[in-house]
């Protein structure tokens, strides 16, 4: 069973506790999936950014995948990308491709796969 939160169009320090605890929320019995749609949101600031991280954290350990839609144009995914968390977070462009799940596009490996190594860093040579 998938569990489908929107979170909202700005995530700062003063809702991203609220942010983790609706994702936390969705993690009821059988719920196999829960994804994040970030398909309103523009800004998202480091306190955000952390809140997002631990929840994949902790939907990884309690063997819940964690899905990410944010549209390609938006300003959250410059965000993940400088800091390196795309890397780490199941990310589609849309939420009908969260909901149907697989490999996200560009990405070739699985997440599976690469679990607990760190991520790497987009500057490293």
């Amino acid at each position: 069973m998938l569990a489908v939160v929107t979170l909202p169009v700005e995530i700062d320090f003063t809702n991203a506790q609220e942010v983790s605890d609706q994702i936390s929320a969705a993690l009821g019995p059988g719920v196999t999936a829960v994804i994040a749609d970030l398909s309103a949101t523009i800004f998202c600031d480091s306190s955000g950014l952390r809140q997002l991280l631990l929840a994949h954290e902790r939907t990884s350990a309690n063997g819940t995948k964690l899905r990410f839609a944010i549209p390609l144009a938006c300003p959250v995914r410059r965000i993940l990308s400088l800091t390196g968390a795309d890397s780490v977070l199941t990310i589609y462009p849309t939420l009908d491709e969260a909901i149907i799940g697989g490999f996200p596009p560009g990405r070739a490996e699985s997440h599976e796969h690469i679990e607990g190594e760190p991520p790497a860093h987009p500057m490293a040579t």
